[in-house]
């Protein structure tokens, strides 16, 4: 058994300080975006409710401007087409997203943000614009850039 002091490095070892990071900032783009008189009222009231989450985000981050089929939407976010398409299915009833033939293939079909979407998308950007100069203002300029460099850099290319 280890001793108690030993122990400490279970709660604050990188990985769970980067996640513990991670959810805060989302949690707080995601209330940015609920009082953003921009964003549609309905969907306002679902981030506001909590019932936007996390794993809606991942459509905002990685849904292309022109559209992508599920598959290529599952793989960049990082999870299975079936999540994915239980993703969709709900920003479908929210009137975030729409799916349509894909113009270079008439059995696929692509998801695209909808105008409902696109001014999300845009409230997004600013929440998330915003939630950064919160950071920077925590943290200081030279701590900021100093972690974005060192998260950039971890992450590598495919981030």
């Amino acid at each position: 058994m280890l001793p108690q002091a030993e122990e400490a490095w279970r709660q604050t070892h990188l990985g769970r300080l980067l996640g513990h990071a991670s959810r805060r900032f989302d949690e707080r783009v995601l209330s940015l975006m609920a009082h953003n008189i921009e964003v549609p009222l309905a969907l306002s009231n679902l981030a506001a409710r909590a019932q936007v989450g996390a794993a809606h985000v991942h459509i905002t981050r990685h849904l292309a401007l022109e559209g992508s089929r599920l598959t290529d939407l599952a793989a960049r976010a990082g999870m299975t087409k079936q999540a994915m398409g239980d993703l969709v299915l709900q920003c479908e009833a929210w009137g975030l997203v729409v799916r349509e033939r894909d113009p270079l293939d008439a059995r696929a079909r692509r998801v695209r943000f909808t105008d409902t979407g696109l001014a999300w998308l845009r409230a997004f950007r600013d929440a998330v614009r915003e939630a950064e100069a919160e950071f920077r203002a925590e943290v200081g300029e030279d701590v900021a850039t100093v972690v974005a460099l060192g998260l950039e850099a971890y992450a590598g290319p495919a981030a």
